[in-house]
């Protein structure tokens, strides 16, 4: 079985891995010139399925955790298993106890619990919650990987083109807000990635807030991701000051050592969303989509795509590719 899929990023580049374990043969189209060019590139990595569920549904949670073991078994060395730590300033410690109340899986630590988790956060916080199930990757060493596994499998890449012609049986759209779907409404994250040797971290830290909770994650060579701003927006214009502000000031409460680091990159992705921020998988004639990830690409991606893969298989063994949801 031949299928051509378009879109290069996590979702995409997932599907393809699961096909091909299954025999089929692939090949996939992005519109971008390679791996940097569309928003998985700019994600957080984190593997957080507990914490998501914070504000997420309870299936976020339950197929969430399966992607831990995926992304393990997928290249051994990429995941870090050190959990999460969330934090709050002094002033917001109302947000920690809601927070714990609309989660579950972790332990309460005191600041000196948390001190011996995070050395360099000795002193700054009085408590913390610590999810010791989570993990996190590099989204940028995770998305190259898998295209290696890919090429190693056979898979044929097409960079500058969603238009690429393949004598295929099945076409799967993994595109996101480019797949012009009316369902799919457009939310913005903002990013910057800063360096500095002066603050050390073993894990992704959530710093909450009222208004917009920001994620510190930790990455090699002393770099650090922040982000996690989420507008309701499909404009992919370049990051705004206030958005700018918002992140620095986070990076900043957490340690003050931040505010001496380099501002490396910045960088925004729009993520595609359908109005209960849960991936889709729909079928129509010959044709199969896969979107609608929000923010939790790499964190659901293995199982929606292994879900595609089987629909696939079976719709083709039944020789009635009808539409379905």
């Amino acid at each position: 079985m031949r299928v051509l899929i378009r879109g290069a990023g996590v979702a995409g580049m997932s599907l393809g891995y699961e096909l091909t374990r299954r025999g089929a043969e692939v090949t996939i189209a992005d519109i971008s010139n390679g791996l940097s060019g569309n928003a998985s590139w700019l994600a957080g990595g984190m593997l957080a399925p507990w914490c998501e569920r914070e504000n997420a549904e309870e299936k976020v949670l339950t197929l969430g955790r399966k992607s831990i073991d995926w992304w393990t078994e997928l290249a051994p060395g990429l995941v870090t298993h050190h959990g999460t730590v969330v934090v709050a300033p002094p002033r917001d410690l109302s947000e920690l106890s809601r927070f714990a109340g609309r989660t579950s899986g972790y332990e309460w630590l005191d600041g000196e619990e948390l001190a011996s988790l995070e050395p360099d956060l000795e002193g700054r916080f009085s408590k913390a919650l610590f999810f010791r199930q989570e993990a996190h990757l590099d989204p940028r060493h995770a998305l190259t990987r898998l295209k290696e596994k890919l090429e190693m499998l056979g898979v044929q890449f097409v960079f500058s083109s969603n238009t690429a012609t393949v004598d295929a049986d099945i076409e799967a759209d993994c595109t996101g807000m480019a797949s012009n779907n009316a369902e799919l409404r457009g939310v913005r994250g903002e990013m910057m990635i800063l360096q500095t040797s002066e603050v050390a971290l073993s894990r992704p830290v959530r710093m909450l807030h009222p208004r917009i909770p920001v994620y510190i994650v930790p990455r090699e060579n002393n770099h650090f991701m922040v982000g996690a701003t989420m507008i309701e927006s499909d404009d992919d214009g370049p990051i705004s000051v206030r958005s700018t502000m918002e992140l620095l000031n986070a990076a900043y409460s957490l340690h003050p050592a931040f505010a001496e680091a380099k501002i490396v990159e910045t960088g925004t992705g729009v993520r595609a969303a359908y109005f209960d921020n849960l991936p889709r998988v729909t079928v129509a004639g010959r044709k199969i989509s896969m979107n609608g990830f929000y923010r939790h690409g790499f964190l659901l991606s293995p199982h929606f795509a292994s879900e595609a893969a089987d629909r696939i298989f079976e719709a083709l063994q039944e020789k009635d590719f009808e539409t379905h949801n």
